[in-house]
């Protein structure tokens, strides 16, 4: 038996999982940092030490056996100067781990573990050894990367395609859904809601080349609260929409340069079943999604990169 351990310390969830190379299978065990109601989210020293209480706690939840090595986001990006101090809780566990154990640490950032997890739920981990273009769409980032095959460190090339130039998606969630009285982190409680909306809503998404802004959404919906005409469920149904839009618009810009190429969608807000189903009916090339418990911050991507560079090394 092959049992890789991951571990993702994001600025919203503390994650841990198991993957079994052999099988396939996973265990995840994951909390949502804490935010008091009303706010928009934690400082960084805040969310070292909610890390520091959690860890234990959720790998308390994990039957952890005899463990071949461990994978753990240590940075958001691969990119230069990519850092977040939450980061270093789930790093700092994982050397320790290595250190008792006499196991390797393998360390990548939380981008790639997005991906990685998103391809393990799809089913779609023989992509690595081809290119494709993916999202990633969270509460940081709003992104479009093209994916090529690479020999270790990090067997994905990861290529910056474009992004948001202002606000990130998942932000703009959260601040849609604080207006509307929702508890933080709003993307699941924004999506019931909008359900319930009975009207029909286009947006034209603002875009430079192939980068989008989403600031100006934020204030079409404050100014929508003001309108007696809108109710709440209608002002979260015209953000997911706005936002499904962007997305279809951001990926058929990038498909000009990259004509073909298959697309994941991963990140927090690709959970929502609307967005999703907006673009599967609108993208006509093939495209995979990261299940829900997979989409959102998780540790299960940094246990099969693990995976990865073990059977590289040996």
């Amino acid at each position: 038996m092959s049992l890789y351990l991951g571990l993702d310390t994001s600025n919203y969830t503390t994650s841990v999982a198991v993957y079994d190379s052999e099988n396939g299978q996973v265990t995840q065990a994951k909390k949502l940092l804490p935010v008091k109601f009303g706010e928009k989210g934690l400082r960084q020293s805040d969310a070292v030490f909610h890390h520091t209480v959690q860890l234990p706690e959720v790998l308390s939840q994990l039957e952890i056996k005899t463990l071949s090595g461990i994978g753990v986001s240590v940075k958001p990006r691969n990119a230069e100067g990519s850092y977040m101090p939450c980061f270093l809780c789930g790093a700092g566990t994982a050397q320790m781990f290595g250190q008792i154990l006499g196991i390797p640490v393998y360390q990548t950032s939380h981008q790639t573990g997005h991906i990685l997890a998103g391809l393990y739920s799809a089913g779609k981990l023989n992509w690595i050894s081809k290119r494709f273009l993916a999202f990633h769409v969270s509460g940081g980032t709003t992104d479009c990367v093209l994916c090529e095959p690479e020999s270790r460190p990090d067997f994905m090339k990861i290529t910056p395609v474009s992004s948001s130039l202002d606000l990130k998606a998942g932000q703009l969630i959260d601040r849609v859904g604080l207006m509307l009285g929702l508890q933080f982190p709003c993307g699941a409680e924004l999506e019931k809601l909008a359900v319930q909306s009975q009207k029909t809503f286009r947006y034209k998404p603002v875009m430079k080349q192939l980068d989008c802004c989403l600031s100006g959404l934020e204030n079409q919906c404050a100014n929508m609260l003001k309108q007696p005409e809108y109710q709440s469920c209608d002002i979260a149904l015209f953000c997911l929409t706005a936002i499904a839009e962007v997305l279809q618009n951001m990926t058929h810009e990038a498909l000009k340069f990259y004509p073909d190429l298959p697309v994941l969608y991963a990140g927090g807000v690709m959970s929502d079943k609307y967005i999703q189903n907006l673009l599967k009916k609108n993208i006509r090339t093939e495209t995979a999604f990261a299940e829900p418990a997979f989409s959102c911050d998780n540790a299960v991507g940094t246990a099969v990169y693990a995976s990865l560079c073990h059977a590289d090394c040996y």
